[in-house]
Parts: structure tokens; C-alpha cells; sequence
């Protein structure tokens, strides 16, 4: 998300290196592009000013350390600052109400909000064991009523159908009513959106704010918008009186600014960043790790937390065991891998997590794992027997063309396949005599080679 930034800051930094000491004639020029990077990445105005005098003022005249070089002091007050910008972390959805809890989500259309919906359904359900009421008063899109009734049975959720010609402040109260029947802990009612803010917009979610008394307020903010979303932020807060804000596509290509400009514009805090499309794909926010990701650190600790929690520990520690006691490492172990990434966004999302050093191997990896190439790789499997995906010695020229019919591919993608999986095969048996040393051994500091192109 914040790559074009990370760059530009980088850039302004390493005009500092071989300093003795950071005055305002040399930290002049690098303020100078901190704020014209800052501006290009759709930073609101008036937080860039603010952001800069109080990084002026805390560098002017600052120490150098022994051990670290006047970069390394600006790149510590530059943290400071972003993490003192977007505010305290954010502890997710405050339930200490009478339930059930009413959560309202508002913005505008194409932010995100009814996949929120269903994002914040499941991590209540899965972290904080809550029963979950989805409710939708967007009748301007029964699309959008179809979708969320969809995800509330893909997350397990409860869902309020609604009746032809209904009124949105009618459903939400209806919703109410059937989460305090159904004993439901939470009841989140995703609102219309327009593609501008507009008084008609403004006026029918007052109503719904004051029919049903929400206990959260969510402003679901698309962090991609840009300028758009600083306005919409302001208007969706003044109308609402909001508790906390989601941002949502922060693993697109977006210039990152909503993320420093709509704490700073509303005073709410950012609760949670949407990070993929999938349901899953909620992270609880942490200025101090989003910092270090705008500064090249990256953010190793939400990349474990993301391990921990989405990696099936069992199947891995079948794989450690069978490759221990010396069996061989087959086209069943493959799709495996291959499907646990799948579930973690893919190589690229679990990449953008890793420090700025590594960027030049882990972009050439991202790249390798196409997810598309990911997808035709899998097929490939699936078109093998059981027998083949066991023993890949069988695979010779007639059930090479009979895999690659089955997969809808070429006979040379197969070759391709059974190649990446002989080096692959390789590394798990070096891993088997040495353990892990022997592993990153054979790995060199990289990647298996050639793995998903």
C-alpha cells in the first residue's frame, strides 16, 4: 500500500548518511521531499504541515548516538511522528454494552462495507466467540442485500431477509427487534452508500443512526480514495458523531495517505485495515507497525501473528514428521503448500510485510507466484491419480497428456510443474538429513528456485 512512499522517504533519508550531525541546513533539502512526498501520497494538507514542524523541531539539533548515523535518528523521529499521527492501536469493536450491540457502518459506495460486515462477523465469532446479526439497508442495490446474505452464510452468521418495498429505517429496526429475540450478542447493519456524499445520503443514515441508537459508529473508508475519502471522513463525522474507523484495501496500490490523514481529520481511531478480499482478511490496526511499513521496516509481527493464525499447525507438523522419518516429499505435500498460501493472501500479501532490505528477492518471488499460475498448477495436481501424485517417477509422456487435457493446459507446463517439484523435492531432503540449518542451506537465503512460474 505504501510503496511509492517508502521509496520517496527512503530517497529523502539517504541524503543524510555520512552526517555528524543533523542541522537545520542539512535536514533542510530531506524536509523538503518528506513533505513533497507526503502531498504526492494524497496526505491531507494541513497534516503534512503539522507532521513537518513537529519533525523539524524534534531533529534540529538532535545527537548522533554512537552507534547510529544521523539517518538512523531521522528515521526514528519520522516513526515517532507517523505513529503519533495515526493515533493509539486499535483495539478492535468495544462490546461492553447491553446486548445485543449494535454496529452501523456507513461510507460511500464501493468502500468496502458490506464485506466488512462480513469480516468483523467472523473475527467476532472466531475471537470472541459472539453470536452475529447481519442486517442490510442498502434497498437502492439488492445486489448489495444478496451479497451480505451470502457472506453471513459463508461466516456462519444470522442474516435479516428483507421484504419487498421495506424502508431502510424500518429494516434496521426489524433487525433490532430479531437480535434481541434471537439472543445475538451483535447485530451490524450495513448502510447504502452513494458515490458522493449528498444531504438525501446524509439524512436517511441520521434516521437509521436515530432509530436504533448504535452502540459503534464505523466509518468504512476505501484507502485508495485519496483526497475523497479526508472529505467524506469529515462529513460521514460530523453527521454521525463516529466511534472508529475501518480501512479498507490496504494491500492495493494506493498511496497510503487516508491512512495518515482521516485520524487526524475525524480524532477517531483507525480500529481495523482491510487487507484482501476475502473474509478473513482483517487486521487489527497498529500505527507503530504501519510506520515501520511506510519506513522500509516492515512488520514482522503481524506477518507471524498472520502465520500463526492461518497456517493449519497439524498438516505442517504431519509434513515435519514424514520428511523426519525420511519419506519422500510428493505432489500431495505440493498442493498443500500451495493451498496454505492461497489462504494467506498469496506471496505478494505476505511479502509486503517484510523489510525494504529483502524487497529486490521478494518482489522476483511475488512475481513468480502468479496467483493465476498458482491456480493452473493445482488443476495439474488434481488431474493426476493418487498413484501419480505419490510416486512422480510414473509420469511419463501419455500421462503428461492426459494431466495437461485434464487441466486444460500444455504438455510443457506439466514439464514445467514436475521440474519446480524435482528441486522442491530436493531442498525437503536436505531438509530431512539437517533440520532447518540444512534447509536454509539448501535455500541459500532464497526461495526454492523457479517455484510457481
Amino acid at each position: 500500500m505504501f510503496d511509492k512512499l517508502t521509496q520517496r522517504l527512503a530517497g529523502a533519508v539517504e541524503a543524510l548518511r555520512g552526517r555528524g550531525r543533523l542541522t537545520e541546513e542539512n535536514i533542510s533539502d530531506t524536509l523538503r521531499q518528506v513533505r513533497m512526498a507526503l502531498i504526492e501520497a494524497d496526505v491531507a494538507v494541513p497534516v503534512v504541515k503539522s507532521f513537518v514542524e513537529a519533525v523539524k523541531l524534534r531533529a534540529l539539533g538532535a545527537e548522533v548516538q554512537k552507534s547510529l548515523t544521523p539517518g538512523q535518528v531521522f528515521i526514528k523521529i519520522l516513526h515517532d511522528e507517523l505513529v503519533r499521527v495515526m493515533g493509539e492501536p486499535g483495539g478492535g469493536l468495544s462490546l461492553r454494552a447491553e446486548p445485543p450491540v449494535i454496529v452501523l457502518l456507513a461510507g460511500l459506495q464501493g468502500a468496502g462495507k458490506t464485506t466488512t460486515a462480513a469480516k468483523l462477523a467472523r473475527t467476532l465469532m472466531q475471537e470472541r466467540k459472539k453470536r452475529v446479526l447481519l442486517a442490510s439497508t442498502d434497498v437502492y442495490r439488492p445486489a448489495a442485500i444478496t451479497q451480505l446474505e451470502r457472506l453471513a452464510a459463508q461466516v456462519g452468521a444470522g442474516f435479516v431477509a428483507v421484504a419487498p418495498g421495506e424502508a431502510p429505517v424500518a429494516i434496521a429496526r426489524r433487525a433490532r427487534e430479531e437480535a434481541r429475540r434471537g439472543v445475538y450478542d451483535v447485530l451490524i447493519i450495513d448502510t447504502a452508500g452513494r458515490l458522493h456524499v449528498d444531504a438525501e445520503m446524509m439524512d436517511e443514515v441520521k434516521a437509521i443512526d436515530a432509530a436504533v441508537e448504535p452502540f459503534e459508529r464505523l466509518f468504512v473508508v476505501d484507502g485508495m480514495a485519496g483526497q475523497d475519502a479526508i472529505h467524506s471522513a469529515r462529513a460521514f463525522n460530523e453527521a454521525l458523531d463516529l466511534t472508529g474507523i475501518v480501512l479498507t484495501k490496504a494491500d492495493g496500490d494506493a498511496r497510503g495517505g487516508a491512512a495518515l490523514s482521516v485520524r487526524q481529520v475525524t480524532g477517531k481511531p483507525i480500529l481495523y485495515l482491510g487487507v484482501g478480499e476475502k473474509v478473513e482478511a482483517l487486521e487489527l490496526f497498529h500505527p507503530e507497525r504501519v510506520a515501520s511499513r511506510i519506513l522500509g521496516m516492515g512488520d514482522v509481527l503481524s506477518l507471524v501473528e498472520q502465520v500463526q493464525r492461518d497456517v493449519d499447525k497439524e498438516q505442517a507438523q504431519a509434513l515435519a514428521e514424514k520428511l523426519t522419518k525420511g519419506k519422500g516429499f510428493d505432489f500431495n505435500d505440493l498442493k498443500d503448500q500451495m493451498l496454505q498460501l492461497e489462504k494467506m493472501g498469496g506471496l505478494g500479501a505476505l511479502m509486503d510485510k517484510m523489510p525494504s532490505a529483502l524487497a529486490g528477492a521478494a518482489n522476483r518471488a511475488a512475481g513468480q507466484f502468479d496467483a493465476r499460475q498458482v491456480k493452473r498448477q493445482i488443476a495439474m495436481i488434481n488431474s493426476m491419480t493418487p498413484k501419480e501424485r505419490r510416486r512422480p517417477e510414473l509420469l511419463d509422456g501419455s500421462r503428461k497428456r492426459r494431466i495437461a487435457r485434464g487441466a486444460g493446459v500444455q504438455v510443457q507446463d506439466v514439464n514445467r510443474l514436475l521440474k519446480q517439484f524435482l528441486e522442491m523435492q530436493k531442498v525437503m531432503k536436505t531438509f530431512s538429513r539437517g533440520g532447518m540449518r540444512g534447509l536454509m542451506r539448501a535455500l541459500g537465503g532464497r526461495l526454492p528456485p523457479g517455484l510457481g512460474r
